[in-house]
């Protein structure tokens, strides 16, 4: 081994972070850096020499792109008589933001990060963007072999079941919209703020429909709100939501 590389190796191990992020990795790492910057929040406002903003955004990119590969492959070869649109919708609830803040959680990942700001007052979405920038941060270490390993074992073999996710619903309120739109249903999302007592802006929403309110939420965004509003309707129409969903697969 050459005396450069052999400085290397003893330096990476004087490293605390080297021995935590290889259990989190399950392999060895070769450049600490890149799984550094996998961690490293915008509030930290940190830039390298040239100006240029050191955070973990670009990696996120380019771990979305790798993660949606590696399940389209996974994908296309073990559903072999679906179609284009059948395995497009197949992936988004494999990668959909709610499924990847739940990886990102459960890997503990809010553990690592770098940040200006409170783990609390992050909001729920940094956990899948740190498990896409620590995908990307693995494709420049150690290339796409050892990214679709880590997929495979962090997330196709313990989460995906290809016949249960068949049935999975990944937005209530877009299903509901669907078959008010349908039925000729008129549907109207009445939302505003509704912050009460508490320091926290939250949203209150009122699901209409004929005229007729149905359903109520409330939640810290209009989304969030709009998507619990939705979720409430869509049991009081179970059955007939679900008859129309049989009849258009």
């Amino acid at each position: 081994m050459p005396i450069l590389r052999i400085k290397d190796f003893f330096y990476k191990r004087k490293d605390p972070f080297y021995y935590q992020i290889k259990s989190l990795l399950k392999f060895n790492p070769n450049s600490l850096e890149y799984y550094k910057r996998a961690f490293i929040h915008r509030s930290l406002n940190r830039r390298d020499i040239n100006g240029i903003a050191i955070n973990y955004e670009r990696l996120e990119f380019l771990g979305d792109s790798i993660v949606s590969s590696i399940i389209s492959s996974y994908l296309f070869k073990n559903i072999p008589d679906g179609s284009e649109g059948y395995l497009t919708q197949m992936r988004s609830k494999i990668v959909s933001r709610n499924h990847l803040n739940e990886l990102g959680t459960e890997l503990n990942l809010i553990s690592f990060v770098q940040s200006n700001i409170a783990d609390e007052n992050h909001g729920e979405n940094i956990h899948g963007n740190l498990f896409e920038a620590l995908i990307g941060a693995i494709f420049l270490d150690k290339g796409y072999p050892y990214c679709k390993k880590f997929i495979f074992q962090n997330v196709i073999d313990p989460h995906v079941d290809l016949e249960r996710l068949k049935n999975k619903i990944i937005s209530y309120k877009s299903l509901f919209i669907e078959w008010c739109q349908k039925n000729k249903k008129d549907y109207v999302y009445n939302t505003f703020e509704d912050n009460g007592n508490e320091s926290i802006k939250h949203f209150a929403v009122k699901l209409s429909v004929d005229e007729k309110i149905i359903a109520k939420a409330r939640d810290t965004s209009k989304k969030k709100a709009e998507e619990k509003a939705s979720k409430r309707a869509f049991f009081m129409f179970q059955e007939d939501i679900l008859k129309d969903k049989e009849k258009t697969n």
